[in-house]
């Protein structure tokens, strides 16, 4: 059976009449992507960068071929369509003449429809019929949304092309309604005016589309400064030829002297600015606005939306564009007032003033208006009673300016711009809120060739890529770039990049620092004072604690401060209650802390960083409980700590704060505030171990190796190298990691510290072990003989497991089980779980190969569970590999399979490419036919 494809509405199959398991969204996107270019074939790359963006993760690859296994199991009952493998990537592909995919059938009618002269009508109204809403709903990202605008071109223009094509057949008296409708929402649109005027004189009244064709002339020349172009011109001579009035007259005009209006009834005011023309993007957001703004029903209440955001962000476009779609909903009028709440006077319009305004528009003499500030509010919402009218308040100060502008009719719709975030109007008038972030870089894309021409935009990819970088997807500063046609895209960027802000700065309101700085002016002290520290604190995006740290406040009174600026649209709260500024504003206010006196920044930035390193040790000392704890320097005056309850909390934490902690190591570098970047380093060296961030590691430690010769301790330097030398190693770097590890083993014997010597002997090992087990035995050794003189018992214990494994590779099973059973009964005395999942994992190696494969599975699985209950997933995948071993000899492959393609997945994740292709070799002779294969391997 033939499957149908369908991509024009929400991405599914059929085989028949009976829909397809797609599964996940992301599946989905893989068909379609296949899909739009059907019997083409796709690379790989190209399907990659559709499904995940440019910036792709190194997995992406491996995961687009389980899709399509899945996919193609999906389509298996479909005889005539399959998907196929091709030299350098898949194509979709059938075995049938009919397209399997509604995106085709739709272009073929379309085609068709060019050649059937009078027959086109039935034609593409099948065409038009396919479509069952937006294109390629259910999936989501860049290449969706650009094929999705495309998409939408072809289905207007086969729209227009079934207007033309009912016009030629006479049919104009239905299609009035709607045209005028579609000329009220495109109201620059030539060719739906010149269908508007045909189908006017079709219905008889050829008065008023001449009427029209001159209004719609006028308001070219006043907006754009052009004419009409040639397909207007052509039908308004066809109307012309029918004679209804001498050329160049209308009812109401004088030749030659243009439109007078004519009042036949009450005022309808119509006082929207124009539509912006190079808008571009905001789908979504068109869409909620259409959702939120539906028509109420009878008996229903006025509908009011906040649009809000930061300024430069395209609040004001974005309202002037849904307004100017939807004028035929509101044919009483449409009221405007830029309330000037945000302005380089700072002086916000009284709401009075705008009430007067209001009220002289809808026909009150200005000496009747009363001068009451109720009684005015009271008559604007009795003229507008029985009305509908559009209400469109931009750039409000607060909630208190907004309410005496509300009209009184249930048919009125009001829609608000501000950089408040107005919660009083949409707790105590039902407002609804929709907040305004940047464009995408699809969207970016298209405003630079909106501007500045698409030959330009298309062919400087790079320049193009990195100018909608440094804009941040804000509307303001890439308009000020591309209105700058004189300046190659290439010198925009190098400036930018040289002066940051500076490049931006224009006349106002086209000057983005100018814009910014209506924002900041309306600030108390103290919320100014926070937004310059918070820009300057380190990492992308900040806790309510750290905050509260950095800003030297009771945390109540630093989240008060947040929502503040929360509210003023300087500061986004993501779900999980983190803050943090867009790029362009974090470099605004970064502009602002600079005039802040120096000692109160670095006050500040001692407070926050003395926060990161106590809870880091906090946490870690969670994590590793037989961590040896080393005191820390009292914390800095201010400073609070946060409190982590348990191991959990503590991993939660760090896996957080990941990002931040780095940052706050390069400025407590910066601040030479040495103690802190190794104590950095230290505490969240358990965590990123078990994590497996083996880059961020390395990093900290080069650090704090720096950091440590500048500490009078001469333990901080011996561990540095130490655990430099293990980072090293970690990512294969073994001539660096010996260097370091012998250097800590003569600073260790220099001043006579055998714990520490013997922690780098035990280091050591690990890195000969690589190549030569027997020099690695001879380490292990040295290091368990230095530590049996001291009391430290589960140090002894992880020697003993650390001798026992190198013994056990060197074949001497029974000595190798005698070290790993003391070392076991040791960590167990001392609830040292890290230690007894090691020692079980090496018992498992040693009954596996002793031929108890059964008891080296159950060590495994306990190793594996306590690993797992730590959130240990870099030595977890370890045990994963292990573990697939003896389930292998016993021949329960499918047990193998799943722990090495689980072991697999997190070597990937993990960047361990040496344990992949190695564990690759072990899996491929069990992969069943079918089976998802990794990229590396794929064929």
């Amino acid at each position: 059976m033939a499957v149908l494809v369908r991509l024009l509405g929400e991405v599914s199959a059929e085989v028949g009449r009976r829909p397809v398991d797609l599964g996940t969204p992301r599946q989905r996107c893989v068909l379609a992507a296949l899909a739009v270019d059907a019997r083409r074939v796709v690379p790989v790359e190209r399907l990659v960068e559709r499904v995940w963006g440019a910036d792709a993760a190194p997995r992406a690859r491996a995961t687009l071929h389980g899709y399509i296994s899945r996919l193609r199991r999906a389509l298996a009952d479909a005889d005539e369509v399959a998907i196929v493998r091709r030299s350098g990537g898949y194509v979709l592909v059938a075995d049938t003449a009919e397209p399997v995919v509604d995106l085709y059938r739709f272009r073929n009618l379309c085609v068709r429809a060019r050649g059937e002269g009078g027959q086109a009508v039935p034609v593409l109204t099948e065409a038009l019929g396919l479509w069952c809403g937006e294109a390629l709903t259910g999936v989501h990202g860049e290449w969706v949304q650009a094929e999705r605008d495309r998409l939408e071109q072809e289905r207007l223009a086969a729209h227009h092309d079934l207007v033309d094509a009912r016009l030629r057949a006479g049919e104009g008296g239905g299609l009035v309604a709607e045209l005028a409708a579609r000329s009220a929402q495109h109201p620059l649109d030539e060719r739906i005016e010149a269908q508007y005027l045909l189908a006017l004189h079709q219905t008889g009244r050829t008065n008023d589309a001449l009427a029209h064709y001159l209004q719609f002339r006028m308001r070219l020349i006043e907006e754009l400064g052009t004419e009409p172009g040639a397909v207007l011109q052509d039908a308004h001579r066809q109307v012309l030829a029918a004679g209804a009035v001498p050329t160049g007259t209308t009812p109401g005009t004088t030749p030659g002297a243009g439109p007078r209006p004519v009042v036949s009834g009450p005022v309808v005011p119509r006082q929207l600015r124009a539509a912006p023309v190079s808008f571009v993007g905001r789908h979504d957001e068109l869409h909620r606005l259409d959702d939120r703004m539906a028509p109420v029903e009878p008996g229903g209440s006025m509908v009011i939306s906040v649009i809000t955001g930061a300024g430069g962000f395209g609040k004001t476009w974005l309202a002037l564009r849904w307004a100017h779609r939807h004028l035929a909903r509101f044919p009483d009028g449409q009221l405007f007032v830029d309330l000037r709440g945000f302005g380089p006077d700072g002086s916000p319009m009284a709401p009075t003033t705008a009430l007067r305004g209001f009220l002289t528009a809808l026909g009150i003499e200005p000496g009747s208006v009363p001068f009451d500030a109720q009684a005015q509010s009271a008559l604007f919402r009795s003229l507008t009673a029985d009305k509908q009218v559009l209400l469109v308040l931009d750039n409000a100060a607060d909630t208190d300016q907004v309410v005496p502008l509300l009209p009184g009719g249930a048919g009125c719709a009001v829609v608000v711009t501000s950089r408040n975030q107005l919660v009083g109007l949409v707790t105590g008038h039902g407002a609804h809120r929709l907040s305004l972030g940047a464009l995408s870089d699809g969207e970016a894309r298209d405003l630079l060739a909106t501007r500045r021409g698409t030959s330009e935009i298309d062919t400087r990819d790079a320049v193009v890529d990195e100018l909608i970088s440094l804009c941040g997807g804000v509307p303001l500063a890439l308009s000020v770039i591309a209105a700058r046609s004189q300046v190659p895209l290439s010198l925009a960027v190098a400036e930018l990049r040289e002066s940051g802000l500076a490049a931006l700065d224009d006349e106002p309101p086209a000057s983005l620092r100018a814009v910014l700085s209506w924002s900041f002016r309306a600030l108390t002290r103290e919320q100014a004072t926070a937004f310059a520290l918070l820009a300057i604190a380190p990492g992308p995006d900040i806790g309510l604690p750290a905050a509260a740290n950095l800003t030297g406040s009771l945390p109540a009174v630093a989240r008060t401060v947040l929502r503040d600026l929360e509210r003023a649209s300087l500061l986004d709260r993501d779900t999980h209650g983190r803050y943090r500024m867009h790029d362009l504003i974090r470099a605004y206010a970064t502009e602002t802390a600079r005039q802040l006196p120096e000692g109160v920044r670095d006050a500040a930035l001692r407070r926050v960083i003395g926060f990161y390193a106590h809870t880091a040790h906090t946490a870690d000392l969670l994590l590793d409980a037989h961590h040896r704890p080393v005191g820390l320097a009292a914390p800095a005056p201010g400073a609070h700590t946060h409190p982590l309850p348990d191991a959990a909390a503590a991993l939660a934490w760090l896996d957080t704060e990941r990002t931040t902690l780095l940052a706050a190591q390069d400025i407590a570098a910066l601040h030479h505030d040495h103690r802190a970047v190794w104590w950095l380093a230290l505490s969240t060296n358990t965590f990123h171990h078990r994590r497996g961030h083996r880059h961020d590691r390395l990093t900290l430690w080069r650090a704090a190796a720096h950091a440590a010769a500048h500490l009078p301790e001469p333990t901080t330097l011996i561990v540095a190298h130490q655990q430099l030398g293990s980072a090293c190693a970690a990512l294969g770097l073994y001539e660096d990691a010996v260097g370091h590890l012998d250097h800590a083993i003569g600073l260790a014997e220099k001043h006579g510290d055998p714990y520490q010597q013997a922690h780098a002997h035990q280091a050591l090992a690990r890195v000969r072990g690589r190549h030569d087990d027997r020099e690695a035995l001879h380490h292990a050794t040295r290091a368990l003989r230095l530590l049996l003189g001291l009391d430290v018992p589960l140090c002894q214990a992880h020697s003993h497991n650390a001798v026992g494994w190198y013994t056990a590779r060197l074949g001497d099973y029974d000595t190798a089980r005698g070290h790993f059973h003391t070392a076991l009964a040791l960590h167990r005395q001392h609830r040292n779980r890290t230690g007894e999942a090691n020692t079980l994992d090496s018992l498992g190696y040693i009954e596996h190969n002793t031929g108890n494969h059964h008891l080296a599975i159950r060590h495994y699985r306990q190793a594996l569970t306590l690993r797992r209950g730590g959130g240990n997933i870099y030595d977890a995948a370890s045990t994963l590999e292990h573990l697939g071993r003896p389930y292998a000899a016993l021949g329960h492959h499918d047990q193998a399979r799943t722990a090495w393609q689980e072991a697999l997945q997190l070597y990937r994740h993990q960047g361990r490419n040496d344990d992949v292709e190695h564990l690759q070799r072990q899996l491929d002779p069990l992969l069943r036919p079918g089976d998802d294969r990794p990229a590396e391997a794929a064929t």
